[in-house]
């Protein structure tokens, strides 16, 4: 199980909100090249971005740190917030972005997602962002609530050549409390997609809780920059089962 750390951006700062509350941010520093290039020289090989001024404008917003972060510290980047076109994937693409996540538009024009994750020049870098509350998909930065569950649109991509699903439990997400354990095993289980977990993540025993499920990577954001543990022991727990 691959390991995730998480830089979310707002107005270039590293932050973290509460269950993807705008209103409940807290900022952990003003130089998110630095602490991309921190994971990267402790031993990571991925780094998932969001770009929370752009999931709320629907562009990207932060391109520039993207960019740098990018070019500056060898990562396999993954990025969302604010995809919405093939303008800004091409942007991403050439700012160095490995992994592009799509949430909201894939659910507003599934047409357009499906000939993306069939493009063979996009192999092996869409990745579908499924945000859910109470198990029912969450769009527009998580403002809003939509009838579609996370379960459906995983089987329905079954089979895709997709790069991954993010599957992002919103009770869960900078909590701390614990991931949501039964809902991810049963997104894994329903696609042969590759899940990546997010949300919830506080303590070591819960990395190891995650990795006996048919999961290809945990993100972590919040337990990190609080001090929880480090991100040489999470990797270490995640990567090699320590």
């Amino acid at each position: 199980m691959y390991l995730f750390p998480a830089i979310d951006l707002i107005d270039g700062q590293v932050v973290r909100l509460l269950k993807g509350d705008y209103d409940q941010k807290t900022t952990y520093g003003d130089d998110p090249v630095a602490q991309a290039q921190a994971f990267a020289d402790a031993g990571a090989t991925y780094l998932h971005v969001v770009d929370l001024d752009g999931a709320k404008a629907g562009r990207p917003v932060n391109l520039d740190v993207i960019q740098r972060i990018c070019h500056t510290t060898g990562l396999i980047v993954e990025v969302g917030g604010g995809v919405r076109n093939d303008e800004t994937i091409k942007q991403l693409v050439d700012a160095g972005v490995k992994r592009i996540v799509i949430g909201t538009a894939a659910l507003r024009d599934w047409a357009w997602f499906e000939s993306l994750a069939n493009d063979p020049l996009l192999a092996n870098k869409i990745v579908l962002g499924l945000d859910a509350r109470k198990g029912r998909l969450a769009v527009e930065g998580w403002l809003e609530t939509t009838e579609t569950t996370a379960l459906e649109v995983a089987q329905r991509v079954d089979g895709w050549p997709l790069a991954g699903i993010v599957f992002t439990d919103i009770a869960t997400d900078g909590t701390l409390a614990g991931p949501n354990v039964e809902r991810t095993r049963e997104i894994a289980k329903a696609t042969s997609v590759p899940v990546v977990a997010s949300g919830g993540v506080g303590t070591l025993d819960h990395l190891r809780e995650l990795r006996p499920l048919p999961i290809f990577g945990s993100i972590v954001g919040r337990a990190l920059y609080d001090g929880a543990f480090t991100i040489e022991q999470a990797l270490q727990v995640a990567e090699h089962n320590a």
